[in-house]
């Protein structure tokens, strides 16, 4: 391609799969730029970056500025929902470049008279664009340049700094060149920092072996409100399968009283549109919804895009779902696991089209009727990745509040492409990472690479799935250990709730599952206990409400402390105003006692300035004066949440 621009751009950031997919942000976040910009020769090059919101008409600009070899940086706020573009522009500056060529010409003692006349043509054009004072500047500096009698006057003004500032308001841009056009999301906050408690709604009831229903759940939200959750997800609410139902603790028959999966969705009582009616209708599920909004709880919904063999979809539909030869339908499987009780969707069927029609009906479905605006999407990574990127932007468009939650744990580039496609957070490998050093390798790798713009994590230290080996019979300090780092290593975190608050961990040998796992059975629970673990998470969750440096994922810093047991790091928010240092034990059995590196830099702290931390959980306080300081932790509290303040 031909190109008469003498200025290259190159290596743009950010910028995902070189502009195929979104750069994410929520509201009010910056978006800091960065590139390799220059040009031929040496004359002087400016750069700007342009941005707009998708329903704005006209480009915002803001200037770019020289860092390093060639670098340049810049940044602007994105302050509203939806779509913004931005691209940068490049260009060779014809008035910064007179303008510095003249006054070289005129520190080494020669005449400028030719080159003031150039100086007066450049800035006549400007004349329509400046304010009435700086149009008085330029008339005078015209004037000067022009009548060399005022040769003296006229080199004075060369070297003003009014006469910089003024071409670079008003800069003279020869055959800018401008990179392509990159995309930008922006959601709401909830996308950034939320805190998730999951429970079956079945077991929802107070009485033993009754099954529960949305009017139990109401009496429930006040305790997840008081511990500081603010999305309840419940697993799928449809009714369950009838044909290869599920009995308990995944047995291939089922006694009949056995409730099923709740993920065998499907029967003649109705599909993905309808309500389990041991649960509740729509009124009453609408009810739960808005008595959990004033308690400033979101309802999430899980989408699982899957029907039990009586699904009505199965004869509605039936090229929707793939069959076998011998007329048998395929049902789910991953080997080893088999899921009698579900039938996958065939994605590659002749109706595609409707298919995908329906599945996006079905998520707007629930937000009009009633009022979801999250949904957790079981397996997604077992449908294709465009037929993501199409449901949840055809979704957005008319709801864009609507959040997303990848369940995919699978290999990284799978989980990655997910996010691209645009699911809003998505579930990690936290589960799994319990050494030091994995723990802070993954976290980097969270949040100093390009994943940082498009890869929002949430912490899960468990789901029904997965009961981690480091939590089958584990104490009560390894339950807060594990809450805690996920709670402030990531601004995104939930737990499968009953489960973990009580300490639940019988599994089945050998496997990271649930003995009597709640996915086939109903479970009673004292709704009404409270133990230490819970008020230890609720702390924890007031910590994170309070504090904007918790909010964020991606601005920690992990200090040095001499112990493999114990982790430290720093978190601070975007203004550098708020600031929190987290100091916690990896062990669940012993006392550890350390010191730690205090990030005196990066609080841009004075020689000799003393510090005071105070100890989000106890309420202690201390004054650390120097630059490393003695910790020691306890199994009974195995961590310190401080809140630094500067003396």
């Amino acid at each position: 391609m031909l190109e008469k621009s003498r200025i290259v751009i190159e290596n743009i950031k950010p910028i995902i799969n070189c502009g195929a997919y979104a750069v994410k942000r929520v509201v009010n976040e910056i978006v800091a730029v960065n590139a390799d910009i220059f040009g031929d020769g040496h004359d002087i090059i400016q750069a700007s970056i342009f941005y707009k919101h998708e329903k704005e008409r006209s480009w915002n600009e803001t200037r770019m500025h020289p860092t390093v070899n060639d670098g340049w940086s810049g940044s602007f706020k994105v302050e509203n929902q939806g779509a913004y573009e931005y691209y940068i522009q490049g260009w060779e500056d014809h008035g910064l470049n007179w303008r510095h060529g003249t006054i070289k010409k005129i520190e080494d003692g020669q005449q400028v008279n030719s080159e003031l006349l150039e100086g007066a043509e450049l800035l006549k054009p400007l004349l329509k664009k400046c304010s009435k004072s700086e149009a008085e500047f330029i008339k005078s500096a015209i004037a000067s340049f022009t009548e060399p009698e005022k040769y003296e006057e006229a080199v004075n003004i060369c070297l003003d700094s009014h006469l910089e500032a003024i071409f670079l308001k008003y800069p003279i841009k020869a055959v800018p060149y401008e990179s392509q056009k990159i995309p930008v999301y922006v959601d709401r906050e909830k996308a950034r920092f939320s805190t998730w408690y999951e429970f079956f709604p079945r077991s929802s009831s107070s009485q033993e072996g009754r099954h529960g229903t949305f009017k139990d759940c109401e009496k429930i939200l006040p305790r997840i409100a008081e511990m500081g959750f603010d999305v309840l997800y419940f697993p799928p609410v449809h009714p369950i399968g009838e044909v290869n139902r599920k009995g308990k603790n995944n047995s291939t028959t089922a006694a009949p009283d056995d409730v099923g999966s709740p993920w065998g969705i499907g029967s003649q009582k109705g599909g993905h549109k309808d309500l389990h009616p041991q649960l509740g209708n729509i009124k009453e599920f609408k009810s739960l919804v808005q008595k959990a909004k004033e308690l400033d709880i979101e309802i999430a919904m899980d989408f699982a895009l899957q029907a039990a063999p009586d699904h009505p979809y199965v004869k509605e539909h039936p090229k929707w779902f793939k069959w076998r030869p011998d007329g048998s339908i395929q049902y789910a499987e991953n080997p080893p696991k088999k899921y009698q009780d579900i039938l996958p969707i065939y994605f590659e069927s002749e109706e595609w089209k409707k298919m995908w029609t329906e599945f996006r009906d079905i998520v707007l479905y629930w937000i009009e009727e009633a009022g979801i605006n999250i949904f957790r999407v079981d397996n997604p990574h077992t449908k294709p990745f465009y037929f993501w990127g199409w449901l949840i932007a055809e979704v957005k468009k008319k709801h864009p509040d609507t959040l997303f939650l990848s369940e995919a744990f699978t290999r990284p580039k799978i989980m990655e492409q997910l996010a691209k496609q645009g699911f809003t957070q998505s579930y990690t490998y936290f589960t799994w990472r319990n050494h030091k050093h994995e723990i802070i390798d993954y976290v980097n790798e969270l949040t100093n690479t390009d994943l940082k713009e498009y890869f929002r994590p949430n912490f899960w230290p468990n789901t029904p799935d997965i009961n981690p080996f480091h939590l089958q019979g584990a104490n009560e300090s390894m339950y807060m250990i594990r809450y805690f780092l996920a709670a402030t290593l990531s601004s995104n975190t939930g737990i499968y709730g009953p489960v973990y608050e009580f300490m639940i961990s019988d599994a089945i040998p050998g496997k990271e599952e649930y003995h009597d796992s709640e996915k086939y059975q109903i479970r009673h629970w004292d709704w009404k206990a409270e133990n230490k673990l819970m008020r230890v998470i609720a702390r924890i969750n007031q910590a994170r409400k309070e504090n904007s440096s918790l909010q964020q994922t991606n601005n920690i810093h992990f200090c040095e402390i001499h112990d493999d047991g114990m982790m430290a790091y720093y978190k601070y928010d975007e203004e550098r105003q708020n600031n929190t240092l987290m100091v916690v034990s990896l062990d669940p059995h012993n006392s550890k006692q350390a010191s730690v590196k205090v990030p005196r830099h990066e609080l841009s702290l004075d020689f000799g300035q003393n510090i005071r931390v105070e100890d989000l959980i106890t309420g202690n306080s201390y004054n650390w004066d120097q630059e490393w300081c003695f910790v020691e932790l306890h199994p009974g509290m195995p961590f310190h949440l401080f809140k630094i303040h500067k003396n």
